[in-house]
């Protein structure tokens, strides 16, 4: 009887330490959702403007409508400059400009765009 309360005592800590990793884990998750610099973000997203930056902007080739970037969430933005920088999402155009930021560049235009549309944001949608 003492061994199976034993166990079921230590199967209830075990469950208690994966709970609280899985906790943490998410924590850490949600805090680098929140990194970058939307200020320094604006200024290496100058370039961006270009095409993200005007309205019902149409690609000459291959012909498509430019996605409007600004109030994008920002763990999509992120994500999405990672897939073109690794190749995984195709664009030429999108994987060159990609290819030559670093994470934190990355995360700081992930930032700046994604404050733009939202009642604290600088700059224009």
């Amino acid at each position: 009887m003492r061994a199976c309360l034993a166990t079921k005592h230590t199967e209830n800590n075990m469950r208690i330490i994966i709970a609280a990793s899985l906790l943490l884990f998410a924590g850490t998750s949600f805090a680098q959702q929140s990194e970058g610099d939307p200020q320094t973000g604006k200024v290496r997203a100058y370039t961006c403007a270009g095409c993200h930056g005007i309205p019902d902007y149409n690609n000459v080739y291959p012909t498509y409508r430019v996605p409007k970037v600004a109030g994008q969430n920002y763990l999509y933005l992120v994500n999405a400059l990672n897939a073109y920088k690794d190749g995984t999402r195709k664009h030429p155009t999108m994987q060159v400009q990609a290819a030559s930021m670093t994470e934190e560049d990355i995360a700081n235009v992930a930032a700046y765009f994604s404050t733009l549309g939202t009642t604290n944001s600088q700059g224009q949608d």
